[in-house]
């Protein structure tokens, strides 16, 4: 009866140890089906990461390189700017210096012509010698030359003279008391030249270039005055 039950127990024992390790079996199995998919599953995982990653990384640097050529762009259209505001200032200031420059060579102009129509007022023909002249007015030529002056400056001093008395060494003013072909006012002026600047052209003609000479310089300076003021 005991040998029996032993028999019994140890086959109930094996029976028991082979179910479990068929169960044991069976597990092992399902578990090695299951991890390679698992594993799949986490390494796409990571590329589906990997690939988020790239793209955000891929929107920020594009971001980043909008940003730097705005930036850019913006330096560039200031300096552009700055370049053509220099070259419009450079631009002006030489129109201004140009104007200037006009201004004062147009005023050097103006001045070289007053004083060449005051040393010079007369335009007209020159003569060429004193023998176009007769009388007091051919003494007066040959004196001018004697005096130092060109014969250019003779139908400055024809004129002047002309104008004052008509070269008469007898012309006298009434209301003034001017005397001779020069009109000396007084006439007793003409004493330092003669004693005879009442009746001799010649004294009279002296006295008067001395005359125009120290206050005009020359007889067409001296006919220019005469010209403005209506005396000289």
């Amino acid at each position: 009866m005991s040998r029996l039950w032993s028999r019994l127990g140890a086959r109930t024992a094996a029976v028991a140890l082979l179910s479990v390790g068929v169960a044991g079996g069976f597990y092992l199995g399902e578990d090695r089906q299951t991890r390679p998919s698992d594993a799949t599953a986490q390494v796409g995982q990571v590329e589906i990461e990997q690939s988020r990653y790239v793209q955000t990384e891929h929107v920020v640097e594009s971001a980043r390189y909008q940003t730097e050529l705005r930036h850019a762009q913006r330096a560039e259209a200031a300096a552009e700017l700055a370049a053509r505001k220099a070259a419009a200032e450079r631009a002006a200031r030489k129109k201004r210096e140009a104007e200037a420059k006009a201004k004062a060579e147009a005023e050097e102009a103006a001045k070289e012509a007053a004083e060449k129509a005051a040393s010079k007022p007369y335009d007209g023909p020159i003569p060429a010698s004193c023998n176009e002249y007769s009388g007091n007015r051919k003494t007066g030529c040959a004196m001018l030359l004697n005096s130092g002056f060109g014969i250019d400056q003779m139908p400055c001093l024809d004129r002047l003279w002309k104008k004052e008395s008509g070269w008469n060494h007898k012309a006298e003013n009434p209301s003034s008391g001017a005397y001779g072909i020069p009109q000396a006012l007084p006439g007793s002026k003409m004493g330092s030249a003669g004693d005879d600047w009442r009746t001799n052209p010649a004294t009279q003609i002296e006295w008067g270039l001395g005359y125009i000479k120290g206050r005009y310089g020359t007889p067409c300076k001296a006919w220019a005055h005469s010209q403005d003021t209506g005396w000289y």
